[in-house]
């Protein structure tokens, strides 16, 4: 049985956990008006739900939407699977490769199950997507397997390919997967600190003091590396889904950074060509980050979206009642 993260407390403005029938503790973050329209933030690899900045959070609250964003398993405040163990990323890799079994404690379609099972807890029998990332890809994976369950989808700095091999990000995620493993708060931060520069927007850098804070705060709240690993490995084991993306109905709209060093513009540009109904829209300077100059315009792109999916439901609906109503006559 899954184990609930020993963190786990509530914090100011968190709603609640709920678990799903397969014992997984979530932690999420559910404001707005419970009748708006809903819009889910699934967010990527490690990274807890307050990576998701305020700014966009509230600013699409301010915008009259329902936005609920969570802390993905293994991440955050929901359930640490420490008795899953620490799989090996390389013969996870290589299982795709050659002929040879790996152990995969669990995939992004299990982590696509979650979202689906907090929907459910929280009464919500559709929602507009916005992931980021790995969290893009568990987006794009419940677009194409659960049509009626999603009204748009964002994916944001993701793609449906196998992450791109360049020599530079390749070099990347392995420095990723080297996390400190026994806790110690100050090697902790500066690790943070040091992955953030990395994957950082050129354009847009964060200063010292401000990067320190931020990876003190998440440090704080949080630290599960072991299951930021089984996370990579869930990701590595996951399949091609650009054969998948065209069953993907709903409107979608792909925002990705030209200067992305962990998932290249070229993975934007993938996720855009295999689902038909959709928009990309290049940042420039952006690199795997949520640079704070920019979540007013990346705010109103998401909410431009999902109130022109609303508007084509809503008329879609008004025009099938329509044609009811004249069969009846």
């Amino acid at each position: 049985m899954p184990k609930k993260s020993a963190l786990e407390q509530p914090l100011p403005g968190l709603a609640n956990t709920i678990t799903t029938a397969s014992g997984i503790t979530l932690h999420y973050q559910d404001a707005g008006d419970k009748n708006a329209p809903a819009i889910v933030l699934i967010m990527g690899l490690g990274a807890q739900m307050t990576i998701w900045p305020d700014t966009l959070y509230q600013g699409l609250v301010k915008k009259g939407f329902r936005v609920i964003r969570f802390d993905n398993r293994d991440t955050g405040l929901s359930s640490q699977l420490d008795d899953l163990g620490n799989p090996s990323l390389l013969k996870a890799w290589l299982s795709k490769r050659l002929p040879m079994a790996s152990s995969v404690p669990y995939k992004l379609e299990d982590m696509a199950e979650d979202v689906l099972h907090l929907m459910d807890a929280l009464g919500l029998k559709r929602a507009h997507m916005v992931g980021a990332s790995m969290g893009g890809m568990i987006a794009q994976i419940l677009a194409a397997r659960h049509k009626k369950k999603v009204l748009s989808l964002t994916s944001i700095m993701s793609t449906v390919a196998v992450t791109p091999q360049t020599s530079s990000n390749i070099k990347l995620l392995l420095s990723l997967a080297r996390r400190p493993g026994r806790y110690n708060r100050e090697a902790a931060i500066r690790y943070n600190m040091k992955l953030n520069r990395l994957i950082g927007s050129p354009s847009y850098p964060s200063d010292e003091r401000t990067l320190y804070e931020q990876a003190s705060r998440s440090i704080d709240r949080a630290y599960n590396p072991a299951g930021f690993k089984r996370q990579l490995v869930a990701i590595t084991a996951s399949a091609d889904r650009r054969p998948l993306m065209k069953k993907v109905k709903a409107p979608t709209l792909v925002i990705h950074g030209s200067n992305d060093p962990v998932i290249p513009l070229a993975g934007g540009q993938e996720t855009a060509k295999h689902i038909k109904k959709s928009t990309l829209k290049v940042v420039e300077g952006m690199g795997h980050d949520f640079p704070p100059v920019l979540m007013a315009k990346m705010t109103r792109w998401i909410a431009k979206h999902v109130a022109k999916a609303e508007k084509k439901r809503k008329q879609k609906k008004r025009l099938k009642r329509q044609q009811k109503a004249a069969l009846n006559k």
